[in-house]
């Protein structure tokens, strides 16, 4: 039997959740969510009143539509239930980095600091020496292994841009921390900030790595808790400006 919504009993029991939807066609998850009450099922049921051209259509969406083009319903499963938002959130973190593939246009949250990533690379975070306190005018930028294989291995391309910001703020900063799984990697100054010529509303900037003495006070070193919180999504955090 094929379902679109919970009863009204089940609402008041099942509090948050996490779900995979699932296509039938060859049993792959390709989306996982939190939510509560009928969330699950709002993916499929939007997906019947979509009224956007092919093109402008999310590849969540498309994967639903063609499976009920087939003939076929998406198969939906909760994977954890009766959970706090907090924990459900970290729940569906957990999940959308254990399946490849997925049609989730954001990671989950906290993924950039507390994501997969390999035994060594825990050591690393859990070892290395802690700033004290970041002193200077900074913008930290926080940036994943993947960003820098798209940018062909390169550190500095990977972390001058492209970035949703106000550039008259951005300008403040004297300084780019570029952070990896919470170790600053490098330290740019001498930094000119412009407008993205494809990319509209977002920011790049040119700079110069920093002078030694700043290079030396910051990288290899794990930056303070308080820029590690749970909840901070935004890859760049204002310190000082």
């Amino acid at each position: 039997m094929v379902i679109s919504q919970f009863s009204p009993e089940i609402h008041d029991k099942i509090s948050f959740y996490v779900y995979r939807l699932i296509d039938p066609r060859n049993g792959n998850t390709f989306y996982i969510g939190k939510g509560k009450g009928d969330r699950v099922f709002a993916h499929a049921n939007d997906a019947l009143v979509f009224e956007a051209e092919e093109d402008g259509m999310s590849e969540k969406i498309s994967t639903i539509r063609e499976i009920h083009r087939s003939g076929l319903e998406v198969i939906h499963v909760i994977h954890r239930h009766g959970l706090d938002s907090d924990t459900a959130l970290e729940v569906e973190a957990a999940l959308i980095d254990a399946y490849a593939g997925l049609s989730n246009e954001i990671g989950g949250h906290g993924s950039r600091e507390r994501g997969v990533m390999n035994a060594l690379q825990v050591q690393a975070i859990y070892s290395a020496d802690a700033i004290d306190k970041i002193t200077e005018k900074c913008l930290i930028i926080k940036i994943n292994q993947s960003s820098i294989e798209y940018h062909n291995g390169s550190l500095y391309d990977a972390t001058r841009g492209t970035w949703k910001m106000n550039i008259d703020r951005a300008n403040k900063a004297d300084y780019v921390l570029s952070v990896m799984d919470g170790i600053v990697k490098a330290v740019y100054s001498d930094l000119t900030w412009r407008k993205h010529d494809e990319h509209i509303g977002r920011i790049e900037f040119v700079g110069n790595p920093a002078p030694k003495d700043i290079t030396d006070k910051y990288v290899g070193k794990r930056i303070p808790d308080e820029y590690r919180k749970q909840g901070m999504a935004s890859p760049c955090l204002y310190v000082n400006c």
